[in-house]
């Protein structure tokens, strides 16, 4: 596929971007997922400031990611251990 031009808007600023055609729905939900956010502190917080707001919702999204890498690390650690252990068990089975 090729290249396009879109442009997403958060927090009520525009920006326009070039990206591969099939990253389109990507970015425009996590534009969405971002603005969803910034309304979301507007309404349940004392904060206007759409920089504040940014920094609020980017800091959600950074925490969120690095709680889903560590998830993903620890299950390939379990998963590592678990083939390990069938391994021995096998190596035990088949020596005897």
């Amino acid at each position: 596929m090729g290249e396009i031009s879109i442009k997403i808007n958060i927090a009520d600023r525009v920006y326009p971007l070039k990206i591969n055609m099939e990253e389109e729905e990507i970015v425009r939900k996590a534009a969405k997922m971002i603005n969803d956010r910034i309304k979301e502190y507007q309404e349940n917080y004392a904060v206007r400031d759409k920089q504040d707001l940014l920094s609020m919702s980017v800091l959600h999204y950074a925490t969120a990611t690095l709680r889903a890498e560590k998830k993903l690390a620890e299950g390939d650690t379990e998963a590592s251990e678990t083939v390990y252990k069938l391994d021995q068990l096998l190596s035990d089975f088949f020596s005897k």
